[in-house]
């Protein structure tokens, strides 16, 4: 555990790694964009303890913020450092949509007989 600018952290510091970016997604999950340009997903349902109990509440959950690079929600009672939520988290690629051939849809009329 370390303590920078008062805020206290798990695990021991990696330097720069900050949180650019979050968005809440179903289920508890977030898509976390890290200051290395990474994308990640982070399951908050495997964060346990009860400092993160609050977070089961789906109001909660879904309405993270960034304070100084570190996700934050309750207006920064429940917080998890970069290091950690790095850590915990899994790599994400989005697909390139554009290597898929440009699907046609056929139109299919259904009738009642």
């Amino acid at each position: 555990m370390y303590i920078v600018d008062d805020i206290c952290y798990a695990g021991s510091p990696e330097e720069g790694l900050k949180v650019k970016a979050v968005k809440a997604l179903r289920g508890g999950i977030l898509l976390v964009t890290f200051s290395t340009g990474e994308e990640r997903l982070l399951d908050t349902t495997e964060l346990k303890g009860s400092a993160f109990k609050a977070l089961e509440n789906e109001d909660v959950v879904s309405h993270p913020a960034l304070f100084h690079g570190v996700i934050t929600w309750n207006n920064g009672e429940i917080d998890i450092a970069p290091e950690a939520a790095y850590e915990k988290s899994y790599p994400y690629t989005a697909p390139d949509y554009r290597a898929y051939p440009e699907i046609s849809p056929e139109k299919k009329v259904v009738s009642e007989k």
